[in-house]
């Protein structure tokens, strides 16, 4: 048996001789490499934390003990090794185990963490729940250095520091998020160096000199002088933290002995841990951010598939073709070029392309600004993350009705990542902008056009929402904001984005069955007077609104409200959406059957409207 199938817990891993340490780390690389390959996933950033998982454990009782992973894409040692290596080969797939931590799946996981910066808050909340109760369990935050060009790490850190409780921070340094890491914070950073045997020193002169509290005291003071004099403070001991490192992420013994030191400190500590994103995989630590979230691969190469055209890709060769056209053009990321299309465009265009790292709300803010002074920004940002900046959205954009572009990158339903990445949500806070208008293109085409629109003739905030992945059978394109597609008379579907493609493969099931749907898409969703709509409902008098986002805000309450409001005689109706937006991780095929979006499912929701019948 190997080292690895005797770990189903912390104990196990305590329980370990120094010299099985190692080779246990090995087996873990391998592990993921080979179950990655299969699956996908996040990949060169586990593998950079693999020996600081097994340090953790070996000090901590993660059953009993608090740790917050920032972000969750560092976890799947720590998910191995607390009794979930036997389904390890279905992480992320439908009713297997999810990418993250999560609660729901195991005590070991203190707290579900798919976003980015937000760990020190959560971890201190805990400490402070723990004193406040008088229990007795440690608390630690490990949060990359990534997560730290974005503003609540640095509210967390501020208010935990000055805080006075006992807890640890663990900043896993590897100068990468997703991208390589950009901003301030970096050069801070990289100005630290390490001091051999400084915390073996440090512990050795704690506990010799404790035993003595006067000459402690007297020597502590003469200590505090020359250090306040000749060494350079960081910003970590300035805000309060008792800072330790940086360490070696990769020297197993002395990351478990800075570790345990950390933890016998009785307040606020930061350890410094340097690590290598990718380590132990060559073609991972040659092309880290390539490798930080794959799809399936070969373990042996690290080969993977030719991607596909996708919307993201047609975005970034759109907006490079608006930069050449108008020197105004700028775009802006948050720490993901290559994710949101941007990479090309960076390329090309580098004095007109701003990384700002895991910042949303400044992203959003600065976008503000520079279409105050006369620039047009984009900004390409995944659903779920444009989340962070809502406030900046009313405040420093929608107020003033300025024409900033947010081109809305995974919208509606991603698959493998789950309820932290779907993006189900956008529809209902962007409709409450001031004078948003929210774009949802259907085809590559329809994106390309609707981007220029937006760029080119808007006067306000305009959102521009697309999907992960490809087009369908849909691939025409139209500025209208309602389009009938396809003409019938016993019901009217309506639709918005790549939802198009399901409800036309619906009607053809219909048809076979001797029903005429009619299908209104809806290229325009907020403002929308959905006057086609109306139309087509006295025609039908049934309407079936099928929408991959929550039922919160949907269309289909819209539609509802006019058609009241309207005096439309309404025979039946349904909405079909995600319901709370809790949507489990899976293949978007499965996930779509599961809330009833596929095509069969549709049909026979109509065809139960259809039959008089309510569901």
């Amino acid at each position: 048996m190997s080292i690895l199938e005797s770990i189903q817990s912390s104990a196990d891993v305590k329980k370990l001789r120094q010299d099985q340490l190692e080779p246990l780390c090995e087996e873990l690389r391998e592990f993921i490499i080979q179950n990655v390959s299969q699956t996908g996933g996040h990949l060169s950033s586990n593998l950079g934390t693999v020996e600081l998982t097994v340090a953790l454990h070996r000090v901590y009782d993660s059953s009993v003990d608090r740790i917050i992973f920032d972000v969750g894409h560092q976890s799947y040692s720590h998910k191995i090794l607390t009794g979930r290596r036997d389904r390890f080969d279905s992480l992320r797939q439908y009713k297997g185990i999810s990418g993250f931590p999560k609660p729901y799946e195991a005590p070991d996981d203190a707290f579900i963490a798919g976003h980015a910066s937000n760990s020190v808050s959560v971890a201190l909340g805990m400490a402070r729940a723990r004193t406040l109760r008088h229990e007795n369990y440690q608390v630690v935050a490990v949060i990359g250095d990534g997560a730290m060009t974005g503003g609540l790490a640095f509210e967390g850190l501020t208010n935990a520091a000055a805080s006075g409780e006992p807890m640890v921070v663990i900043l896993n340094d590897n100068n990468m998020s997703i991208s390589e890491n950009v901003g301030g914070t970096v050069s801070m950073l990289q100005t630290m160096r390490a001091k051999p045997g400084y915390i073996n020193f440090k512990r050795w002169y704690r506990d010799v000199f404790t035993r003595l509290p006067a000459l402690y005291r007297f020597n502590h003071k003469i200590k505090e002088w020359l250090k306040a004099r000749l060494l350079s403070e960081n910003m970590f001991s300035e805000m309060g933290f008792n800072y330790l490192g940086p360490v070696d992420g990769h020297d197993l013994e002395k990351l478990e002995t800075a570790i345990r030191y950390a933890k016998e400190i009785n307040g606020p500590v930061l350890l410094h841990v340097l690590t290598k994103k990718g380590k132990g995989c060559e073609y991972t630590e040659k092309d880290p951010e390539r490798y930080h979230g794959v799809s399936a691969f070969d373990p042996q190469t690290g080969a993977m598939p030719v991607s596909a055209p996708c919307f993201s890709s047609v975005f970034g060769e759109a907006l490079c073709t608006l930069a050449e056209e108008d020197e105004r053009v700028v775009a802006i990321t948050a720490a993901m070029a290559a994710g949101t299309g941007l990479d090309s465009f960076a390329a090309k265009y580098p004095e007109r392309f701003f990384d700002v790292g895991i910042a949303e709300g400044h992203a959003v803010a600065m976008a503000g600004g520079m279409a105050k002074q006369g620039l047009r920004p984009v900004f390409a940002v995944y659903s779920s993350f444009l989340q962070r900046g809502y406030d900046m959205l009313i405040h420093d954009v929608g107020l003033q009705k300025l024409h900033a572009v947010f081109a809305v990158d995974r919208a509606g339903l991603v698959g493998n990542d789950g309820e932290t990445h779907h993006g189900v949500l956008d529809l209902d806070y962007l409709s409450a902008v001031p004078g948003m208008r929210i774009w949802c293109p259907a085809s590559f085409e329809e994106l390309r056009q609707m981007l220029r629109h937006a760029v080119e003739d808007e006067n306000g905030p305009v959102a521009i929402r697309y999907p992960r992945g490809g087009e369908g059978r849909y691939q025409a394109a139209s500025l209208e904001q309602e389009l009938a597609v396809r003409e019938g008379g016993d019901l009217t579907i309506v639709c918005y984005g790549i939802m198009v493609n399901t409800a036309l493969d619906a009607a053809d099931r219909l048809a076979e069955q001797g029903v005429s749907a009619e299908i209104v898409k809806l290229g325009c969703v907020t403002p929308n007077t959905f006057g086609l709509c109306m139309r087509s409902l006295n025609k039908t008098g049934r309407l079936l609104v099928a929408e991959d986002v929550c039922a919160a805000g949907c269309v289909g309450e819209r539609l509802l409200a006019e058609a009241g409001l309207q005096g439309v005689k309404l025979r039946q109706a349904k909405l079909i959406n995600l319901g709370d937006g809790l949507v489990t991780h899976g293949s978007v095929p499965e996930l779509m059957k599961l809330c009833g979006l596929d095509a069969a499912s549709l049909a026979a929701a109509a065809q139960e409207l259809i039959n008089g019948e309510r569901v």
